[in-house]
């Protein structure tokens, strides 16, 4: 065999480190491909759990419903204190003028008793009208004052309460039972459920219990 045939079959022999490294990446991406390929290869990728977002959506809906739930409770608390409060400043909103007009009722009662009842009988007409007009002039204040809710705290002969009366001294009367309102001084008044001026009273002591 010559020279020129040997140098020829080591040229068809010898292989590059380029094309060996060429020839491995072809090799190993063929059998990347291959093992995707294969019916098996997908068992290890995580699909999704049955109903995981219809369980969501129904979780969400429940915390909207819940929400809306409680808004709605919110509002009809406010609605109800509203009307509360308007009602409360309707009845309770002239209070302060009211109290202070409970003197004019004082000044009429006092006006009408500056005469007892046995001198009425030997008045002139003249001066015994004028009690009458101051009697009718009382009972007309006290009705207007009635049509906004300010009435009387009747305490005669009642048994003492601390939340309508304000004692101011004792009467020892073995008649009358121990606690009750055997005086009035002054007149109470109350406005609604509130009581606008207690009724200054003298108690009686000494009697039996009260029922």
């Amino acid at each position: 065999m010559g020279n020129g045939q040997i140098m020829s079959h080591s040229k068809k022999n010898l292989t590059t480190p380029d094309d060996a490294a060429a020839k491995t990446q072809a090799e190993g991406g063929k059998d990347v491909t291959s093992s995707l390929a294969q019916p098996g290869a997908e068992s290890d990728i995580a699909e999704p759990e049955p109903f995981t977002e219809l369980e969501n959506l129904y979780a969400e809906n429940a915390g909207l419903k819940d929400r809306v739930l409680r808004v709605l409770a919110e509002m009809e608390n406010l609605r109800r204190r509203t009307e509360r409060e308007a009602a409360d400043a309707k009845t309770y909103g002239i209070a302060n003028f009211a109290r202070e007009m409970l003197a004019c009722a004082d000044n009429l009662r006092r006006a009408a008793e500056s005469l007892p009842p046995a001198s009425r009988e030997n008045l002139e007409p003249a001066v015994a009208a004028f009690i009458e007009g101051v009697e009718v002039t009382e009972r007309d204040f006290l009705a207007r004052l009635g049509r906004f809710g300010i009435k009387k705290i009747e305490a005669q002969g009642q048994r003492f309460d601390p939340n309508l009366h304000e004692a101011l001294f004792e009467i020892v009367d073995e008649t009358l039972p121990s606690g009750t309102v055997a005086q009035v001084v002054e007149q109470g008044y109350q406005i609604g459920e509130r009581v606008l001026r207690p009724a200054k009273v003298g108690v009686a002591r000494g009697g039996p219990k009260a029922a």
